[in-house]
Protein backbone atom coordinates (compact mmCIF):
# COMPACT_ATOMS: atom_id res chain seq x y z
CA UNK A 1 0.00 0.00 0.00
CA UNK A 2 1.39 3.64 -0.97
CA UNK A 3 1.26 7.10 1.20
CA UNK A 4 1.02 9.87 -1.05
CA UNK A 5 0.90 12.94 0.85
CA UNK A 6 -1.04 15.83 -1.07
CA UNK A 7 -1.31 19.39 0.57
CA UNK A 8 -4.85 20.16 0.20
CA UNK A 9 -4.64 23.01 -2.32
CA UNK A 10 -8.74 24.61 -1.48
CA UNK A 11 -7.94 24.96 2.28
CA UNK A 12 -4.49 25.99 3.10
CA UNK A 13 -6.15 25.89 6.69
CA UNK A 14 -6.40 22.32 6.78
CA UNK A 15 -3.38 19.94 7.54
CA UNK A 16 -1.87 17.83 4.61
CA UNK A 17 -3.99 15.22 3.82
CA UNK A 18 -2.90 11.68 3.22
CA UNK A 19 -4.27 9.97 0.13
CA UNK A 20 -4.18 5.86 0.55
CA UNK A 21 -4.05 4.33 -2.87
CA UNK A 22 -4.96 0.24 -1.88
CA UNK A 23 -2.97 -0.86 -5.22
CA UNK A 24 -1.06 -4.11 -5.42
CA UNK A 25 2.48 -3.83 -6.07
CA UNK A 26 3.58 -3.64 -9.49
CA UNK A 27 4.47 -7.40 -10.90
CA UNK A 28 7.69 -7.78 -12.41
CA UNK A 29 7.85 -10.12 -15.39
CA UNK A 30 11.25 -11.41 -15.23
CA UNK A 31 14.16 -11.73 -17.64
CA UNK A 32 15.33 -15.01 -18.51
CA UNK A 33 17.16 -13.67 -21.24
CA UNK A 34 19.60 -11.51 -19.72
CA UNK A 35 21.66 -13.99 -17.39
CA UNK A 36 21.09 -16.66 -20.92
CA UNK A 37 22.98 -14.11 -22.91
CA UNK A 38 25.57 -13.10 -20.20
CA UNK A 39 26.36 -17.04 -20.24
CA UNK A 40 26.37 -17.52 -23.94
CA UNK A 41 28.81 -14.78 -24.58
CA UNK A 42 31.22 -15.60 -21.49
CA UNK A 43 31.54 -18.80 -22.37
CA UNK A 44 32.56 -18.53 -25.87
CA UNK A 45 35.03 -16.31 -24.42
CA UNK A 46 36.40 -18.80 -21.71
CA UNK A 47 36.22 -20.91 -24.77
CA UNK A 48 38.30 -19.16 -27.00
CA UNK A 49 40.90 -17.57 -24.31
CA UNK A 50 40.86 -20.27 -21.49
CA UNK A 51 43.69 -21.93 -22.70
CA UNK A 52 45.73 -18.86 -22.72
CA UNK A 53 44.91 -17.27 -19.67
CA UNK A 54 48.01 -17.39 -17.95
CA UNK A 55 49.43 -14.96 -20.52
CA UNK A 56 48.55 -11.25 -20.31
CA UNK A 57 46.46 -11.68 -23.47
CA UNK A 58 44.29 -14.32 -22.25
CA UNK A 59 44.15 -12.58 -19.26
CA UNK A 60 42.60 -9.38 -20.78
CA UNK A 61 40.92 -11.72 -23.17
CA UNK A 62 38.58 -12.81 -20.41
CA UNK A 63 38.16 -9.89 -18.99
CA UNK A 64 36.71 -8.49 -22.34
CA UNK A 65 34.69 -11.24 -22.53
CA UNK A 66 33.17 -10.55 -18.94
CA UNK A 67 32.85 -7.04 -19.77
CA UNK A 68 31.13 -8.15 -23.24
CA UNK A 69 28.41 -10.39 -22.05
CA UNK A 70 27.38 -7.54 -19.26
CA UNK A 71 27.01 -5.25 -22.63
CA UNK A 72 24.78 -8.12 -24.42
CA UNK A 73 22.99 -8.87 -21.74
CA UNK A 74 22.30 -5.63 -21.05
CA UNK A 75 20.75 -4.62 -23.69
CA UNK A 76 18.18 -7.52 -23.63
CA UNK A 77 14.97 -6.31 -22.25
CA UNK A 78 11.31 -7.92 -21.66
CA UNK A 79 7.85 -5.82 -20.76
CA UNK A 80 5.19 -7.75 -19.98
CA UNK A 81 1.86 -7.30 -21.58
CA UNK A 82 0.88 -4.47 -19.82
CA UNK A 83 3.53 -2.63 -20.41
CA UNK A 84 5.25 0.14 -22.21
CA UNK A 85 8.85 0.94 -22.57
CA UNK A 86 9.48 4.44 -23.18
CA UNK A 87 13.08 4.61 -25.32
CA UNK A 88 15.09 7.86 -24.44
CA UNK A 89 18.17 8.08 -26.46
CA UNK A 90 20.50 10.73 -24.94
CA UNK A 91 17.45 12.21 -22.96
CA UNK A 92 15.88 12.79 -26.36
CA UNK A 93 12.72 10.86 -26.79
CA UNK A 94 13.27 7.94 -29.46
CA UNK A 95 10.39 5.17 -29.61
CA UNK A 96 8.08 2.94 -27.76
CA UNK A 97 8.67 -0.57 -26.58
CA UNK A 98 6.98 -3.86 -25.80
CA UNK A 99 4.88 -5.84 -24.79
CA UNK A 100 7.58 -8.61 -25.38
CA UNK A 101 11.55 -8.71 -26.19
CA UNK A 102 13.51 -5.30 -27.04
CA UNK A 103 16.92 -3.97 -27.19
CA UNK A 104 18.91 -1.03 -26.27
CA UNK A 105 21.32 0.50 -26.74
CA UNK A 106 24.17 0.87 -23.79
CA UNK A 107 24.94 4.16 -21.98
CA UNK A 108 22.82 5.98 -24.73
CA UNK A 109 19.37 4.57 -24.07
CA UNK A 110 17.17 5.29 -20.94
CA UNK A 111 13.97 3.14 -20.50
CA UNK A 112 11.23 4.30 -18.53
CA UNK A 113 7.88 1.52 -18.35
CA UNK A 114 4.72 2.81 -17.88
CA UNK A 115 1.47 0.62 -16.36
CA UNK A 116 -1.20 0.81 -18.97
CA UNK A 117 -3.78 -0.82 -16.78
CA UNK A 118 -6.64 0.83 -15.04
CA UNK A 119 -5.63 2.45 -12.08
CA UNK A 120 -8.00 3.29 -8.90
CA UNK A 121 -7.05 6.72 -7.45
CA UNK A 122 -9.36 7.64 -3.99
CA UNK A 123 -10.43 11.02 -3.78
CA UNK A 124 -10.65 12.01 -0.36
CA UNK A 125 -13.19 13.53 1.56
CA UNK A 126 -13.52 17.29 1.22
CA UNK A 127 -15.94 19.15 2.12
CA UNK A 128 -17.65 21.68 0.06
CA UNK A 129 -21.24 24.12 -0.03
CA UNK A 130 -23.85 22.75 -2.41
CA UNK A 131 -26.16 25.04 -4.22
CA UNK A 132 -28.92 25.60 -1.12
CA UNK A 133 -26.10 26.53 1.64
CA UNK A 134 -25.52 22.83 2.74
CA UNK A 135 -22.33 21.64 3.77
CA UNK A 136 -21.43 18.25 2.43
CA UNK A 137 -18.57 16.14 2.68
CA UNK A 138 -17.98 13.63 -0.38
CA UNK A 139 -15.59 11.03 -1.45
CA UNK A 140 -14.64 9.22 -5.00
CA UNK A 141 -12.90 7.35 -6.33
CA UNK A 142 -11.11 7.76 -10.43
CA UNK A 143 -10.79 4.69 -12.70
CA UNK A 144 -8.14 5.86 -14.99
CA UNK A 145 -5.54 4.13 -17.64
CA UNK A 146 -2.52 5.68 -19.48
CA UNK A 147 -3.70 5.74 -23.26
CA UNK A 148 -0.76 7.19 -24.69
CA UNK A 149 2.56 6.22 -22.61
CA UNK A 150 4.79 8.93 -24.12
CA UNK A 151 2.47 11.48 -23.95
CA UNK A 152 1.14 10.69 -20.24
CA UNK A 153 5.14 10.81 -19.28
CA UNK A 154 6.51 13.53 -21.21
CA UNK A 155 3.97 16.22 -20.77
CA UNK A 156 2.46 15.73 -17.78
CA UNK A 157 5.27 15.76 -14.20
CA UNK A 158 3.23 13.68 -12.34
CA UNK A 159 -0.11 12.63 -13.81
CA UNK A 160 -1.62 10.84 -11.14
CA UNK A 161 -1.49 13.24 -9.18
CA UNK A 162 -2.57 15.87 -11.65
CA UNK A 163 -5.60 13.84 -12.09
CA UNK A 164 -6.40 13.90 -8.51
CA UNK A 165 -6.42 17.65 -8.63
CA UNK A 166 -8.63 18.09 -11.07
CA UNK A 167 -11.19 15.71 -9.58
CA UNK A 168 -11.04 17.26 -6.58
CA UNK A 169 -11.51 20.55 -8.17
CA UNK A 170 -14.00 19.40 -10.25
CA UNK A 171 -15.91 17.79 -7.48
CA UNK A 172 -16.14 21.38 -5.64
CA UNK A 173 -17.72 23.01 -8.67
CA UNK A 174 -19.96 20.66 -9.22
CA UNK A 175 -21.13 20.01 -5.74
CA UNK A 176 -22.15 24.01 -6.22
CA UNK A 177 -24.41 24.23 -8.59
CA UNK A 178 -26.22 21.46 -7.49
CA UNK A 179 -28.63 21.34 -4.53
CA UNK A 180 -28.62 19.12 -2.24
CA UNK A 181 -31.72 16.81 -3.06
CA UNK A 182 -30.32 16.15 -6.60
CA UNK A 183 -26.80 15.15 -4.82
CA UNK A 184 -28.95 12.57 -2.78
CA UNK A 185 -30.96 11.41 -5.44
CA UNK A 186 -28.39 11.24 -8.23
CA UNK A 187 -25.16 10.40 -7.28
CA UNK A 188 -24.40 8.61 -10.87
CA UNK A 189 -24.87 12.18 -12.46
CA UNK A 190 -22.78 13.81 -9.91
CA UNK A 191 -19.97 11.49 -10.92
CA UNK A 192 -20.83 12.02 -14.59
CA UNK A 193 -20.15 15.68 -14.17
CA UNK A 194 -17.41 15.62 -12.53
CA UNK A 195 -16.13 12.99 -15.07
CA UNK A 196 -16.87 15.69 -17.91
CA UNK A 197 -14.91 18.81 -16.67
CA UNK A 198 -11.69 16.15 -15.84
CA UNK A 199 -11.91 14.50 -19.07
CA UNK A 200 -12.08 17.93 -21.12
CA UNK A 201 -9.21 19.49 -18.77
CA UNK A 202 -6.63 16.35 -19.27
CA UNK A 203 -7.60 16.23 -23.35
CA UNK A 204 -3.87 15.55 -24.83
CA UNK A 205 -2.40 13.88 -22.13
CA UNK A 206 -2.64 10.44 -22.90
CA UNK A 207 -4.88 9.64 -20.24
CA UNK A 208 -8.64 7.57 -20.45
CA UNK A 209 -10.79 8.07 -17.65
CA UNK A 210 -13.06 5.30 -17.21
CA UNK A 211 -15.01 6.30 -14.59
CA UNK A 212 -15.40 8.78 -11.43
CA UNK A 213 -17.44 7.13 -9.02
CA UNK A 214 -19.10 8.90 -5.54
CA UNK A 215 -18.45 6.73 -2.75
CA UNK A 216 -19.69 8.50 0.47
CA UNK A 217 -21.88 11.98 1.09
CA UNK A 218 -21.13 12.88 4.44
CA UNK A 219 -23.97 15.43 6.32
CA UNK A 220 -23.95 17.53 9.22
CA UNK A 221 -25.10 15.56 12.37
CA UNK A 222 -27.80 18.31 12.93
CA UNK A 223 -29.14 17.93 9.16
CA UNK A 224 -29.07 14.43 9.55
CA UNK A 225 -31.34 14.29 12.94
CA UNK A 226 -33.82 17.33 10.58
CA UNK A 227 -33.86 14.84 8.04
CA UNK A 228 -35.14 11.52 10.19
CA UNK A 229 -37.50 13.85 11.14
CA UNK A 230 -38.83 14.57 7.93
CA UNK A 231 -38.76 11.11 6.94
CA UNK A 232 -40.80 10.19 10.06
CA UNK A 233 -43.44 12.75 9.31
CA UNK A 234 -43.30 11.47 5.59
CA UNK A 235 -44.42 8.33 7.07
CA UNK A 236 -47.00 8.80 9.60
CA UNK A 237 -48.97 10.79 6.85
CA UNK A 238 -48.56 8.13 4.22
CA UNK A 239 -49.84 6.17 7.12
CA UNK A 240 -52.82 8.53 7.68
CA UNK A 241 -53.39 8.37 4.11
CA UNK A 242 -53.66 4.42 3.70
CA UNK A 243 -56.06 4.45 7.04
CA UNK A 244 -58.32 6.95 6.25
CA UNK A 245 -58.98 5.11 2.43
CA UNK A 246 -59.12 2.23 4.16
CA UNK A 247 -61.93 3.40 6.27
CA UNK A 248 -63.93 4.77 3.35
CA UNK A 249 -63.24 1.50 1.26
CA UNK A 250 -64.78 -0.45 4.33
CA UNK A 251 -67.48 2.21 4.83
CA UNK A 252 -68.24 1.77 0.61
CA UNK A 253 -68.51 -1.90 1.43
CA UNK A 254 -70.62 -1.79 4.32
CA UNK A 255 -73.06 0.34 2.85
CA UNK A 256 -73.50 -2.06 0.03
CA UNK A 257 -73.61 -4.91 2.10
CA UNK A 258 -76.68 -3.13 4.22
CA UNK A 259 -78.37 -2.53 0.44
CA UNK A 260 -78.48 -5.72 -0.45
CA UNK A 261 -79.61 -7.05 3.26
CA UNK A 262 -82.46 -4.53 2.74
CA UNK A 263 -83.58 -6.24 -0.44
CA UNK A 264 -83.33 -10.03 0.55
CA UNK A 265 -85.00 -10.30 4.11
CA UNK A 266 -83.28 -13.57 5.15
CA UNK A 267 -79.71 -11.99 4.27
CA UNK A 268 -79.69 -10.71 8.05
CA UNK A 269 -80.90 -13.63 9.56
CA UNK A 270 -78.05 -15.93 7.86
CA UNK A 271 -75.50 -13.62 8.78
CA UNK A 272 -76.28 -13.30 12.12
CA UNK A 273 -76.06 -17.27 12.09
CA UNK A 274 -72.61 -16.83 10.65
CA UNK A 275 -71.18 -14.60 13.32
CA UNK A 276 -72.83 -17.36 15.92
CA UNK A 277 -71.36 -19.50 14.17
CA UNK A 278 -67.73 -17.92 14.16
CA UNK A 279 -67.66 -17.00 17.86
CA UNK A 280 -69.04 -20.50 18.95
CA UNK A 281 -65.93 -22.22 17.95
CA UNK A 282 -64.41 -21.53 21.06
CA UNK A 283 -65.26 -22.71 24.02
CA UNK A 284 -64.50 -19.88 25.99
CA UNK A 285 -66.89 -17.86 24.29
CA UNK A 286 -70.49 -17.63 25.82
CA UNK A 287 -73.18 -16.04 23.74
CA UNK A 288 -76.55 -14.55 25.03
CA UNK A 289 -79.44 -13.41 22.39
CA UNK A 290 -81.10 -11.27 23.96
CA UNK A 291 -83.63 -10.72 21.05
CA UNK A 292 -84.53 -13.23 18.44
CA UNK A 293 -84.33 -12.11 14.73
CA UNK A 294 -87.95 -13.10 14.41
CA UNK A 295 -89.02 -11.06 17.13
CA UNK A 296 -87.27 -7.95 15.62
CA UNK A 297 -88.72 -8.39 12.39
CA UNK A 298 -92.39 -7.97 14.06
CA UNK A 299 -91.48 -5.35 15.98
CA UNK A 300 -90.40 -3.76 12.78
CA UNK A 301 -93.91 -4.46 10.97
CA UNK A 302 -95.86 -2.84 13.31
CA UNK A 303 -95.38 0.80 12.28
CA UNK A 304 -97.04 -0.80 9.02
CA UNK A 305 -99.35 -2.63 10.34
CA UNK A 306 -100.62 0.53 12.17
CA UNK A 307 -100.57 2.51 9.39
CA UNK A 308 -103.03 0.18 7.05
CA UNK A 309 -105.50 0.18 10.13
CA UNK A 310 -106.28 3.84 10.05
CA UNK A 311 -109.28 4.46 8.57
CA UNK A 312 -109.15 6.80 5.31
CA UNK A 313 -110.24 9.96 5.36
CA UNK A 314 -113.07 11.33 3.60
CA UNK A 315 -112.60 13.77 0.28
CA UNK A 316 -113.41 16.97 0.47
Amino acid sequence: MSNEIIPSLFDQKNPPVVVRQPSAAPVRIANPLQPLVFVVVFGLGLLVFGPTVATVTGFFGIVLSFVLAWVFAYMVRIAAQWEKALIFRLGKFAATKGPGVFLVLPFIDAVRTVDTRIQTIDIPHRQAITKDNVPVRIDGVIFMRVDDPSAAVIRVQNYTRAVLEYAQTALRDVVGSMTLDQILADRELLGQRVQQMVETEISGWGLDVAAIRIQDIELPEDLKRVMARQASAEREKRATITKAEGDREAAENLAAAAQMMAASPGALQLRTLQSLDSLGASPSNTIVLAVPVEVSNALSAVPKLVDALKPAHPKD
